[in-house]
């Protein structure tokens, strides 16, 4: 018992069907603060709307291009002096020698046509890209035969002639363009009309490799692509065992003492660690140290790898203690030893936290640039795709993130253009990635 006195209710004065002055306030600010909520969303979504369709506005472009329809001879007294169709004799032509052909193919096209042009068959010729030699030379060598026909080829306009059909490039802006001239531009809009010129699909911005900044208009990203996936496999090898184990230990075996809890305070420390001093690491370690190669997709694994680990840990660790005890408790007390508990029961039961949480981190470790371009991995023009496991992991490559910075800082308008396909692809990726790990746990998650 107390001697204190009970306190009395204060009286209410009125009716309780009539709101007092206090209650009106608190409702009033309650009204207040989800008008806030949903200002702070609305504003969230607004941002995410904009970002989403400047990008697309701007990247879809890039996975349009455009092409020039010709019907180019291939003389036999160019190609073949010999004439014995002998391989070796026929790649001794360099694509220097392949140039009088496109310059007769285009040259008979305005005749077929009836265009009236002032233009030299070399003018008329250098609306086609520079990769158009080297695309006929591949053709011949890889079809002797046709040595002596005429075929038909589609190929990449230059990137002026790209610009000025998406509107990139206009009248006014070739001034003081040595690429293209106003004639050019006149031939252009006649073979536009004929139809021999035309913006179509370019699966070779998907499929292809970086260009050098002569031909802007034949730079793909499937060779960086190629760099990201080797080095997701890396970082997928040896991130998740690792993480996962070091996680097991910690959490379920380690003893509870100021070792252990400063190697908990050095991984979460590690997580918040910026990315570019993995990089530096990676470039002092791996590359330095180590020897392994310049820009190998193996040393970039390795660097994305150490960056990864600490939200693979962690999240794992959240994983295993969301298990309830009870778990534990009922498996030992039929007999299971603790590591037949944990890895009968517990771990499989943290299975779908764990695979979220790796996922998480390889979609992370996907769209970093700063570590890569420390330890090189920047733009390689490169088109013959690794033979076996062991050179796609060790031959100089690229990546899709440092790709598109090598775009994006490069001068010609079209690789700029380039950048932003490259992030439309590259979100693709980051997307599904996510997708995956929300599927993953709402098809094997279990509430307790």
């Amino acid at each position: 018992m107390t001697d204190m006195p009970t306190p009395q209710p204060i009286p209410r004065k009125g009716s309780l069907l009539v709101q007092d002055a206090r209650t009106v306030k608190r409702n009033r600010a309650e009204a207040r603060f989800k008008m806030y909520g949903i200002i702070a969303i609305s504003m969230g979504l607004l941002m995410l709307l904009i970002l989403l369709t400047t990008i697309i506005g701007r990247g879809t472009s890039a996975f349009q291009q455009t092409f020039v329809s010709l019907n180019v001879p291939l003389l036999a007294e160019k190609l073949d002096k010999k004439g014995n169709r002998d391989i070796e004799d026929i790649k001794k032509v360099s694509t220097f020698g392949y140039a009088p052909l496109l310059q007769a193919g285009f040259e008979q096209k305005v005749a077929d046509l009836g265009i009236a042009t002032d233009l030299k068959p070399k003018d008329m010729a250098n609306l086609l890209s520079k990769d158009a030699a080297a695309t006929l030379r591949d053709f011949v060598l890889a079809n002797p035969d046709q040595i002596g026909e005429t075929v038909v080829f589609e190929f990449l306009a230059q990137s002026r002639v790209d610009g000025y059909l998406k509107g990139r490039v206009t009248r006014d802006s070739i001034e003081n363009d040595k690429n293209i001239s106003a004639a050019q531009l006149d031939l252009v809009d006649a073979l536009v009309a004929d139809g021999t010129l035309a913006k179509k699909f370019n699966i070779s911005f998907i499929t292809g490799a970086d260009a050098s900044d002569a031909r802007p208009e034949a730079a793909g990203i499937g060779v960086a692509m190629m760099g990201s996936l080797a080095m997701m496999l890396v970082v997928l090898a040896l991130a998740l065992p690792i993480g996962v184990a070091a996680s097991i230990y910690l959490e379920e075996f380690a003893p509870k003492n100021w070792i252990t809890d400063v190697i908990e305070v050095n991984i979460a420390n590690l997580a918040a660690v910026p990315s570019i001093v993995f990089g530096i690491l990676g470039l002092a370690v791996f590359i330095n140290y180590m020897h392994l190669p310049n820009s190998a997709p193996l040393v970039g694994g390795l660097v994305l790898t150490l960056m990864t680990l600490p939200t693979i840990i962690i999240s794992t660790r959240a994983s295993l203690k969301a298990v309830p005890p009870s778990i534990r408790d009922a498996a030992l007390g039929v007999g299971a030893s603790k590591m037949q508990s944990v890895f009968h029961h517990v771990l499989p039961l943290a299975a779908p936290g764990i695979l979220t949480g790796t996922i998480i981190g390889l979609a992370q470790a996907l769209g970093e640039t700063a570590p890569l371009l420390l330890i090189g991995m920047v733009g390689f023009i490169a088109s013959n795709p690794p033979e076996t496991i062991a050179e796609g992991l060790l031959s100089p490559n690229s990546a899709m993130p440092a790709q598109i910075y090598e775009w994006a800082k490069r001068a010609d308008p079209a690789f700029y253009e380039r950048a932003w396909g490259g992030i439309i692809i590259l979100l693709v990726f980051l997307i599904t990635m996510n997708a995956i790990a929300v599927l993953l746990r709402r098809r094997f998650e279990r509430r307790w």
